[in-house]
């Protein structure tokens, strides 16, 4: 399982700049709107330090490391959703990312444009909503006239016509998806409809360099206020520094953050926060061959996670000898922790916790 975001934002808000950050891709940021006129996809190794302690002890070749996938969309104006601006084109590449990071401008600055003219983070992230809204309500509506015509002799399709009816209706109080009320069948038929408004939103407030380190600000303050009365995620970062770390040598960044009251950079946060808004854990695995880090949805079981690295283990699942990463450092590995009883065997229904390290016997 790959993680993937969906970057979307005002023309000015960041979005470029944080995604260069996040990938070192070098896409245009220069202060104008609709500077990024290609979608731009960007694969990000998510550090984990766990992975290098234990990839010592084994001796591994290689290390592996979890990723997380992120496209950059074209900068949205109110009136995308009509063909304004270049960001609605971009639209659809959004439709089959796991989440959406709204980067909103949370920095005044003179020197760089704002497309409305003034800084109002709440108002940025209306009209963003507004256009994912009406990008979603054009989408039904096509589909529920559709529906309609071949609706007629097969009842079937009732209840999917029902849920667009619904959703259309919720659309145009202009509303969500994600936060229209659904009976389990409902949920069901949703999931077939790539909803923008139904994926979980994770808000970047992108602060300027005076906010260092506290980040935070009356925008950032209204920005997490609205972002917890809906139940979704917040994180500030200055994507300028961020876009600046990223160049540096990567002995060279962990000393310049302590040097500006930081302990841990606003990426790595904003990665951590993606992974927690989908519910996602790692679990680890290691030898001579690799150290691996493999992304699953936090409540599986350990043969689902058997799964990711074969079907034949699954299939074939006899026990899985679990280690906690803690115990992995505390023993010296797995031999050690084997000798202090920290090595369990666990069966095929065990919740599999972040920081598994998992040694899985199969037929």
């Amino acid at each position: 399982m790959t993680l993937s975001c969906g970057i979307v934002g005002l023309p000015n808000a960041g979005k470029s700049t944080l995604f260069n950050a996040l990938t070192g891709k070098g896409v245009p940021s220069e202060n104008y709107p609709f500077c990024t006129i290609d979608p731009n996809l960007g694969v990000v190794l998510v550090d984990d330090p766990r992975l290098r302690f234990l990839s010592e002890q084994s001796g591994s070749r290689k290390i592996l490391y979890a990723t997380v996938s992120f496209y950059d969309i074209a900068g949205l104006v109110k009136g995308a959703s009509q063909g304004a601006g270049l960001g609605n084109q971009f639209l659809s590449h959004i439709r089959d990312t796991d989440a959406i990071v709204q980067v909103v401008r949370c920095f005044d600055d003179p020197d760089v444009i704002h497309v409305a003219g003034k800084v109002d983070p709440l108002d940025d992230i209306e009209v963003i909503q507004l256009e994912l809204i009406l990008a979603d309500l054009q989408m039904a509506e096509q589909a529920a006239k559709r529906m309609e015509k071949s609706a007629k002799g097969q009842p079937d399709l009732a209840g999917k016509l029902n849920f667009l009816q619904k959703a259309i209706q919720h659309l145009n109080d202009n509303l969500p998806i994600r936060s229209l009320s659904l009976t389990l069948e409902e949920t069901e038929v949703a999931r077939t409809y790539p909803f923008l408004t139904a994926k979980k939103v994770l808000y970047v407030c992108n602060v300027g360099e005076n906010d260092l380190p506290s980040m935070k600000n009356g925008y950032v303050d209204a920005v997490s206020a609205f972002a917890a009365s809906e139940g979704a995620s917040c994180v500030s970062i200055c994507a300028k520094l961020e876009e600046e770390i990223s160049n540096l040598d990567p002995d060279d960044r962990r000393p310049f953050l302590q040097s500006l009251g930081l302990e841990i950079s606003g990426l790595d946060r904003l990665v951590k926060e993606a992974f927690s808004l989908l519910g996602l854990i790692t679990y680890l695995t290691t030898g001579e061959q690799e150290t691996r880090a493999w992304t699953i949805v936090r409540g599986s079981t350990a043969v689902e996670a058997a799964r990711k690295i074969h079907s034949d283990i699954a299939k074939g699942f006899i026990r899985a000898e679990v280690v906690s990463y803690e115990d992995m450092v505390r023993y010296g590995g797995r031999v050690g922790a084997r000798e202090a009883g920290k090595a369990r065997s666990e069966g095929r229904d065990y919740i599999v916790q972040d920081g598994d390290v998992i040694l899985f016997f199969h037929q």
